[in-house]
C-alpha cells in the first residue's frame, strides 16, 4: 500500500545554465548558475530531517547543471541519512547525456526524477529551445527505467503554436508508455506563461497572437489561431482543477481523471494515423511522487 512521509526542500544551486525560452528563470538569471555551498545544503537537510522529514526534494531547476557538485551532495546526504529518499528535476538532454550517472542516483536513494518533456511536437520543442527531441524523450524513459528510476514528466500542453493533434498525441504517448500515474493531471491543462522579458513575447506579437498584459498575473496574454485549442484548454483546466480539489478529500485514481481527459479531448482531428494503435500500452504501476502538484 501507499504511505505518506513529510518531505523537506533544499536547493543545491540557483539559476540555470540553460535558457529555455518559456522558462521564467531565463529572464532573471540569463543562463547564469549559482552553486550553494555543500555544507550549507547539508546543514539545511540535517535540520529538516531532525524536524521529521523522511524525504528531500532538490528544487534546483536542473540537478545535473553542475553534476559533480550535486552528486557529491547526494553522496554525503546518503552517507548521513542512508534510509532517506530524495527526488530531483533533470532535463531530458542531461538524462541522455549522463546516463551513466542514473544507476548511482538510484543507489543514493533517488525515488523519482521530474523532467520537463514539454511537447512531442519538434517545432514547439525548437521554439522553446529545450535541447531535446521526441526520440530523446523515449530514450530518457528507457534509461531511467533501466536504472530503476521513476520519471515524472511535465508538459507545456498549450502554447500559441499547439495543434489539437499535439494534445491527442501526448495522451497517446502517456498511455503507450504506461505513464498515466506518472503525470499529474493538471499537466494536461498547463498554458504557456509569458512574463516580462520572455523572448517568446516578440514572436507571438509578430504573428498577431499577443493580446495584452495582465497586470494581476504579471504575464502577457495570448491566443491560439485555432479557437478550439483555447476552448479545450479552458475545459481541461476546469476538469483537472475539479479532480484535484476532490482528490484532497477523496483520492481520485489517476486512471479515472485520465479517462475523463481522454473523453473531453476526443480523437485526433486530422487524418493522421494513431501511432499508439498498433502498440499495446504498458501496464500502469504505483509511482512515488509529491502530494503537491509540481510545476516544472
Amino acid at each position: 500500500g501507499s504511505r505518506e512521509v513529510p518531505a523537506g526542500y533544499v536547493e543545491a544551486s540557483r539559476g540555470c545554465a540553460h535558457t529555455c525560452t518559456h522558462c521564467p528563470i531565463t529572464p532573471i538569471y540569463g543562463g547564469r548558475l549559482r552553486l550553494v555551498q555543500p555544507e550549507v545544503v547539508l546543514a539545511d537537510i540535517d535540520q529538516q530531517v531532525a524536524a521529521g522529514a523522511g524525504h528531500i526534494t532538490f528544487g534546483d531547476p536542473d540537478f545535473f547543471n553542475a553534476r559533480p557538485h550535486s552528486l557529491a551532495i547526494a553522496e554525503e546526504f546518503h552517507r548521513r541519512h542512508p534510509d532517506l529518499t530524495f527526488d530531483a528535476t533533470i532535463k531530458v538532454e542531461h538524462l541522455v547525456e549522463h546516463a551513466d550517472a542514473l544507476p548511482r542516483l538510484r543507489e543514493l536513494g533517488c525515488l523519482f526524477v521530474t523532467s520537463a518533456f514539454e511537447s512531442l511536437n519538434p517545432k514547439i520543442l525548437g521554439m522553446l529551445e529545450k535541447g531535446h527531441t521526441p526520440d530523446d524523450i523515449e530514450r530518457a524513459l528507457d534509461l531511467a527505467e533501466d536504472a530503476g528510476l521513476f520519471l515524472r514528466p511535465t508538459w507545456m500542453a498549450f502554447t500559441p503554436w499547439t495543434l489539437l493533434d499535439d494534445i491527442v498525441e501526448t495522451l497517446d504517448f502517456v498511455e503507450r508508455r504506461g505513464l498515466v500515474r506518472h503525470v499529474q493531471p493538471v499537466q494536461y491543462a498547463l498554458r504557456l506563461l509569458l512574463p516580462p522579458g520572455s523572448p517568446l513575447i516578440e514572436i507571438a506579437a509578430a504573428q498577431g497572437l499577443l493580446d495584452g498584459f495582465d497586470a494581476d498575473g504579471l504575464t502577457y496574454t495570448w491566443h491560439n489561431p485555432d479557437p478550439r485549442v483555447d476552448a479545450l484548454q479552458a475545459q481541461l483546466a476546469a476538469l483537472t482543477a475539479a479532480a484535484a480539489s476532490t482528490h484532497e478529500e477523496h483520492p481520485v485514481p489517476a486512471e479515472e481523471t485520465f479517462a475523463a481527459v481522454r473523453q473531453l479531448v476526443g480523437p485526433m482531428p486530422s487524418a493522421a494515423p494513431n501511432k499508439a494503435a498498433s502498440v499495446a500500452p504498458r501496464p500502469q504501476r504505483p509511482v512515488p511522487g509529491l502530494t503537491e502538484a509540481w510545476f516544472c
